[in-house]
């Protein structure tokens, strides 16, 4: 076997570099040519089986709340910046959004390049699952993906990768767009809970009452995720979205001042003290990159 056709079956099994091992659970066999079908009735059926399969997970998505898959990765250097945004710019964000992944957040630190957070918004489970395989089959991304995908190991692409799968809040179940301006910044606030109860107690809090007072108050929010899949669990995170710095902080002290929070927070059954973790709140503010979105 030839090293190109090895790297590229190793890359629709688990696309090392992008797929996140989310292609583990497509084992089917690629659809196979029928005796005697010619060339054109055999891409007449495939097109026709994949655009039933487009079908049924449109409406698998309507039925229920968006996943969340946000990743995380440590890059050490420009070279490796300059070259993520070329491939998600040009390779990653166009094949996503033909797989239906149409919102692609892509975001750095308010300082310096690392980490970069990608944000993939699917519309059920089985989008996550068979991801990187459907990518894999994506003639176009990869080869405008070549350079990242194939990167060797004397030059990777980046220097780690952490991934976070979350489902939507009932009180939330599709992300939103709050701000689309030049400047534009994102909050993202994760809280750390010390038991699966506490943690729930706190998703409670925030569907009754408190994303309502959230978007009352000018904390505008693109999404709210329960944590199925990562680090520091049990934990949910959101994302909020501002105009600037300047909106954030003042909109943050109209939110802590608000009558409807206080009652809400001086609750015993949901103060901080009963269902977070001591020191289990991260906070952090993210820039879009130009191409991102988000």
């Amino acid at each position: 076997m030839e090293r190109r056709e090895f790297l590229t079956k190793a890359s629709v099994a688990g696309l090392a570099a992008w797929g996140g091992g989310a292609a583990m659970a497509e084992n089917q066999p690629p659809m196979a040519r029928q005796p005697g079908e010619s060339d054109v009735a055999f891409r007449t059926r495939l097109t026709r089986i994949r655009a039933a399969e487009a079908a049924r997970r449109a409406q698998a998505a309507a039925m229920g709340p968006e996943f969340y898959e946000l990743r995380r990765y440590e890059l050490e250097t420009e070279e490796q910046k300059a070259g993520f945004d070329k491939f998600l710019s040009e390779a990653a964000i166009p094949a996503l959004n033909r797989l239906s992944i149409k919102s692609v957040g892509v975001f750095y630190p308010a300082e310096g390049i690392s980490p970069l957070y990608v944000l993939l918004v699917h519309p059920s489970l089985d989008s996550f699952a068979t991801m990187a395989a459907r990518l894999g089959e994506d003639q176009e991304f990869m080869a405008k993906g070549a350079d990242f995908i194939y990167a060797p190991a004397d030059k990777p692409a980046f220097k780690m990768q952490e991934t976070q799968l979350m489902q939507a809040f009932e009180g939330m179940a599709k992300l939103e767009r709050p701000v689309d301006v030049p400047g534009r910044i994102f909050q993202l606030r994760t809280y750390e809970s010390p038991s699966e109860v506490t943690g729930l107690k706190k998703i409670e809090m925030f569907n009754t009452a408190e994303i309502a007072i959230f978007r009352k108050t000018g904390l505008h929010p693109v999404f709210f995720g329960r944590t199925l899949a990562g680090a520091k669990m049990p934990n949910l995170t959101y994302m909020l979205g501002f105009k600037d710095m300047e909106e954030s902080k003042a909109n943050w002290r109209t939110f802590v001042n608000d009558p409807e929070w206080k009652t809400l927070s001086g609750m015993p059954e949901y103060a901080d003290k009963a269902i977070l973790r001591s020191g289990g709140i991260t906070n952090l503010y993210l820039k879009p990159a130009s191409y991102s979105q988000i």
